[in-house]
């Protein structure tokens, strides 16, 4: 019985995979016709859009002024968080970088994870692109965290919870049935294996 589900399991992951890929490419097509080219590190968009972006800008006095006060007075608390973040990074960084290559797991890529291009839209004032660069870093740093934890915990214990938990990584579908002993017993090498190529 337990087999039979582990079947009918991962064919709805093969066919949910299949419709990412469909909507990764649905989303591709519609960006695409947004206007704009990627030029390595550059947005470039058409010289008509970025004359329409520039008149969309919110100048900085009036942004000051028609900006909801709460905004104004929690901002010291939401910069004071980038100390800690910047120590969060430097610590899964380092447990990264020495850990990984002991345990032969392909390391995770930052640029895959930490992506800055919000800076690049007209639309925005230097208040509004400084605040977008902060989020880009934060979502993107705790993104490239749990990666390599999702590639920690696959390596040491592939076991799906007995209970339902909200806000699982993309790894933890292909883990094995909580209380399954002889798989884990028996697959458990083969999650290793699979980690020297890691995506």
């Amino acid at each position: 019985m337990l087999a039979t589900m582990n079947d009918q399991i991962s064919q709805i992951l093969a066919r949910m995979a299949v419709l990412e890929e469909e909507l990764s490419k649905a989303v591709h097509e519609q960006e695409s016709r947004m206007f704009f080219q990627i030029k390595g590190k550059r947005v470039e968009f058409e010289s008509s859009v970025k004359a329409a972006h520039t008149k969309l800008k919110t100048h900085f006095l009036r942004w000051l002024v028609t900006n909801r006060p709460q905004n104004l007075i929690t901002g010291p608390i939401i910069y004071g968080m980038a100390l800690p973040l910047l120590m969060l990074d430097l610590c899964v960084s380092f447990y990264q970088w020495s850990c990984f290559p002991i345990y032969g797991i392909a390391k995770v890529r930052r640029a895959d994870y930490l992506v800055f291009d919000r800076h690049q839209l007209g639309y925005l004032n230097f208040i509004e692109k400084f605040h977008c660069t902060y989020c880009e870093y934060g979502n993107g740093l705790i993104a490239y965290m749990t990666e390599i934890l999702a590639r920690t915990e696959e390596y040491f214990c592939p076991i799906k919870h007995a209970r339902k938990i909200l806000g699982t990584h993309a790894r933890y579908k292909r883990f094995l049935a909580y209380g399954d002993g002889n798989a884990y017993a028996a697959k458990v090498e083969a999650f290793r294996v699979a980690l020297v190529k890691a995506e």
